[in-house]
């Protein structure tokens, strides 16, 4: 398994010091070479310095994510948003998720604001062994047999709720997204969809040949919602 997903984890406390332009050139030329889940949904990534709503969670930068709002965009966002928290975490910067963050200032990009991410020096450990890690067990979020599934077990989720499954067959991996109640779907809508990006991120990371989409052909789950296919 890709090392940074055995080890990366949340950061919530940072060295509050600017990290240096050469370390910010190299973060905008990550995000200059993100692949998108969906190449056709029109978003952005901007590097800022300060965020509101960060509850807590003060870092010396934020990234802003940026979309428009189109089937499959929230997914998008988890997908790229996680290929720069594993760029962080392989490259010795702190990351965390921000659900409820907004940028302090106007961006130069029109697109609504989706969701933050912090990143900055840790002042905490970087990184955890795999034991380390607060998730369920295989068997409660998966079906048959694909070793890339313990990829997306290890990935995070808001308040690691792990509100997905996947089910392997024959080189193919179908994933869900639990349905939510009337209250929480109000609250909490956007975050299932960007926690299967995120997860689908993970997957990616594992596979040789990777491609999502619709499958006609995918077995109903009770309880979930079908996202897509996984093919390989």
């Amino acid at each position: 398994m890709n090392e940074t997903i055995r080890k990366r984890k949340s950061i919530r406390k940072y060295e509050q010091k600017k990290l240096d332009e050469s370390v910010l050139a190299k973060v905008q030329e990550a995000i200059e070479n993100l692949k998108p889940l969906f190449p056709g949904i029109r978003y952005s990534v901007d590097i800022v310095d300060k965020a509101k709503g960060v509850f807590g969670v003060t870092a010396p930068n934020y990234l802003v994510f940026r979309s428009e709002e189109k089937e499959g965009y929230l997914e998008n966002i988890g997908f790229i948003g996680q290929q720069m928290d594993l760029y962080f975490s392989a490259s010795g910067i702190g990351a965390c998720w921000l659900g409820m963050a907004k940028p302090d200032e106007k961006g130069a990009d029109a697109l609504p604001v989706v969701i933050c991410m912090a990143f900055g020096y840790p002042a905490a450990p970087l990184h955890r062994e795999p034991s380390d890690f607060k998730r369920k067990a295989l068997n409660e979020i998966s079906e048959g047999d694909d070793p890339r599934l313990e990829a997306a077990r290890l990935a995070p989720s808001a308040r690691n709720g792990q509100n997905w499954f996947f089910a392997a067959e024959e080189g193919r991996i179908h994933c869900y997204r639990k349905a939510q109640n009337p209250l929480a779907d109000m609250l909490m809508s956007k975050f299932p969809p960007i926690d299967m990006g995120i997860a689908l991120c993970h997957i990616a990371e594992e596979s040789e040949r990777f491609a999502f989409e619709k499958d006609p052909g995918a077995p109903e789950r009770k309880g979930y919602i079908y996202t897509g296919t996984v093919s390989a």
